[in-house]
């Protein structure tokens, strides 16, 4: 019976050593499977490595790109502003002894009458904003108080885009009549006419009758600024308007003052004289007035004092901003190098 247990004993006490012994040996099998694998892949992974980096070696590199800095469109089609009136009329280019670059000119001593010179003077043209000379003799006309304060309204600022004058801004009628005079102000202008008894419409009819009144024969305005086309007169009968704008001393002022700095809406504003000769006093002037549409082209007006002698100058449908100017410049040093007695007049103005 004794022996019977040693031999149950010993049957159990190996069997559980040979079962931690083939334990032991599986944990080894696995970890020495996981240390396999890990090699495996390890050297799978350098492999990949290697042939990566033995790709990128053997590979050419790249050309530089070039940036290409120019566009290429197809050209579109010039826009020409519509030919000045004058220039439909075949007067643009016609020579003359001065060789002015206006299509009409005139000039004439304004004591006297005489004319001494005269390019097309009886031909009816848009005279652009020279038109606000008529403007402004038919506000003082008038008597409105110059100090009343008029606003720039809806309506004024619709008439031009590029203004200064905001819709809103109040000015007086002197301020508004002042900068239509010396910086040609549009607005300024119509709100002038619009402040007239009447409105815009009485106003135009009394520009006419002032017309008339001036034996300015070919001559017809449709609106106080000159925008409109509608706005005509022959160089004939803006000698007759220019002598009677000079009789004022308003006109003569404001329309030969250099410059003006007004507030608008709480900010300093300046406004420059539109005649480049008024800004460098380069000629005697006690009176002018510069235009411009495209109907009319570069157009310029003026009495000024040369060698003694009050002219008249009429330049309309002149070629390039300056031009006109230098049309003006020109007939001064012709008529400064004329001996005495002459120029001989060609005629005198009825």
């Amino acid at each position: 019976m004794c022996l019977n247990r040693f031999y149950l004993f010993a049957f159990t006490c190996l069997f559980t050593v040979s079962t931690a012994i083939c334990a032991q040996s599986s944990t080894n099998k696995d970890k020495s499977s996981k240390t396999t694998k890990s090699t495996t892949a390890t050297t799978k992974t350098t492999s990949t490595t290697t042939k990566t980096n033995s790709k990128s070696v053997a590979k050419a590199p790249k050309k530089a790109k070039t940036v290409r800095v120019t566009v290429t469109r197809p050209a579109a089609p010039a826009v020409e502003a519509r030919p000045s009136f004058a220039t439909a009329l075949g007067l643009r280019g016609q020579n003359d002894e001065l060789s002015l670059k206006s299509s009409v000119a005139m000039v004439v001593n304004q004591d006297t009458k005489e004319v001494y010179f005269e390019k097309n003077p009886s031909v009816s043209l848009p005279i652009a904003s020279i038109t606000k000379l008529m403007t402004a003799m038919v506000v003082l006309d008038s008597k409105l108080p110059l100090d009343e304060t008029i606003v720039i309204n809806e309506d004024d600022a619709h008439i031009y885009r590029h203004s200064r004058l905001a819709s809103g801004t109040a000015l007086t009628r002197e301020e508004a009549l002042h900068l239509a005079l010396m910086s040609s102000e549009n607005r300024a202008a119509y709100t002038l006419g619009r402040n007239y008894p009447g409105g815009i419409p009485a106003f135009v009819d009394a520009m006419n009758r002032k017309a008339k009144e001036l034996n300015m024969d070919h001559s017809h305005f449709a609106d106080p600024t000159g925008l409109l086309s509608e706005n005509v007169a022959s160089a004939e009968d803006l000698t007759r308007m220019l002598n009677a704008a000079y009789q004022y001393k308003t006109i003569r002022e404001f329309s030969t003052w250099p410059d003006m700095t007004m507030v608008i809406a709480k900010r300093p504003q300046k406004f420059l004289n539109t005649n480049r000769l008024v800004r460098s006093g380069d000629m005697n002037i006690g009176l002018q007035k510069t235009g411009f549409i495209n109907a009319a082209g570069r157009c310029l007006v003026m009495q000024a004092r040369v060698n003694n002698t009050p002219l008249l100058l009429v330049f309309l449908d002149s070629v390039g901003t300056q031009s006109r100017f230098a049309d003006a410049v020109r007939v001064r040093d012709w008529y400064e190098r004329m001996p005495a007695g002459e120029p001989h007049p060609i005629r005198r103005l009825m």
